[in-house]
């Protein structure tokens, strides 16, 4: 598991340094820093996935992210020509990168290490194995026909990104059993994972039944969602917030401890119900041995969280909570991270302005007499 992250000349960040529990929530408002400590990481994975780390640098563009040339990678304020990434794991094992940028080649798209330390151990953790999910706020949404890849599903164990594979991983493993029994919706038919997937689309969505229908010869996929009795629906008539839940759901159900998940917006396209049950979930699993990392804009799922703990699901220690504002000096911008901590009744030490306090204010705002 992830203990903490520290960020040098990227991004926004001058210098930055995260801690991590089980279940991290980064939240703040826009281009304020969430998605760059997220594309840390991901840049990380991308480059063992392309064959540059160990060895030759930093993909900057691929599958799981596109940060665009070496300019768009360093952080304005930067005083050195170089980012460095420190990830600091649970067993203390270190991957300290650091990386070049060349002031005579900024449009370059890889950087090269000038230096590391990184104990052998680092490219056996879920950061770089197939125990990782990673699902970007950008899913596809209802679609006719799904894809299918026996190399991401069979062999790689995943869903995509963009929750692409999600139908096809389902098909292949929907009859066997939840690793984490913790993570059980006891209301389901069985402990199967398409069972329990369903049990928890109904706390989204009450009702909510899934039909799988596969055509391998044309290598495509589709999903039909009924209620009781009903006849199938075509995910195209089913509205966004099932199709872009379904994914997080699945790669929750289908994962061992040790697993690091990192979803941004996980609240898209759900109502408010929804939103706080999938905060709920998020903590369920990371009680379970989970590592779940989430990008969020939700009061909702952070109250869903709040209420996790508040029921003893979680403990408060194995959550942490970042808060990022942007602000400026000497006519720079620049980023800091705040971070509250949440004690064993659900309960936030401190409301940093911007941190989930819109409703508050407003209500401020609707408890004046009106103007004539």
């Amino acid at each position: 598991m992830i203990r903490s992250l520290r960020l040098i000349n990227f991004k926004p960040f001058e210098n930055q340094l995260l801690e991590f529990r089980p279940l991290t929530l980064l939240s703040g408002l826009n281009s304020s820093g969430k998605s760059s400590a997220l594309q840390s990481l991901l840049l990380l994975r991308q480059s063992y996935q392309q064959g540059l780390l160990p060895r030759t640098g930093l993909g900057l563009n691929g599958d799981l992210v596109s940060i665009g040339t070496a300019q768009d990678a360093l952080c304005e304020r930067a005083k050195d020509d170089y980012i460095k990434f420190e990830v600091i794991w649970e067993n203390n094992s270190k991957g300290i990168w650091n990386f070049n940028y060349e002031l005579a080649n900024k449009e370059a798209d890889v950087l090269n290490i000038v230096s590391q330390t990184v104990d052998s151990e680092v490219y056996k953790s879920s950061l770089f194995n197939q125990q990782f999910h990673y699902l970007q706020a950008e899913r596809i949404g209802p679609r006719p026909f799904n894809e299918m890849s026996d190399y991401q599903v069979r062999r790689r164990g995943q869903i995509g990104s963009r929750g692409e594979y999600t139908a096809h991983f389902l098909s292949v493993n929907e009859r066997k059993p939840i690793p984490i029994y913790n993570l059980n919706d006891p209301l389901a038919k069985s402990m199967d994972l398409i069972d329990q997937v369903e049990g928890w689309m109904r706390e989204i969505s009450p009702g909510t039944r899934i039909k799988i229908n596969s055509n391998t010869d044309m290598g495509l996929i589709s999903l039909q969602y009924f209620y009781g009795d009903s006849n199938p629906c075509r995910a195209t008539n089913v509205g966004f917030g099932i199709t872009y839940t379904l994914p997080i759901i699945v790669a929750v159900l289908a994962s061992e401890p040790g697993t690091l998940i990192m979803i941004e917006n996980p609240e898209a396209h759900l109502h408010p119900k929804g939103q706080a049950k999938m905060g709920e979930l998020l903590a369920l699993a990371a009680s379970c041995g989970i590592q779940v990392i989430i990008e969020t804009h939700s009061d909702h799922v952070l109250n869903g969280i709040r209420i996790a703990v508040h029921g003893g699901k979680i403990d408060p220690n194995d959550v942490q909570l970042h808060y990022f504002q942007r602000r400026e000096k000497e006519g720079q911008a620049y980023t800091k991270a705040i971070s509250p901590h949440i004690d064993r009744n659900g309960r936030i030490d401190r409301w940093p302005d911007g941190f989930f306090d819109e409703w508050e204010k407003s209500l401020d705002i609707l408890l004046e007499p009106a103007g004539e």
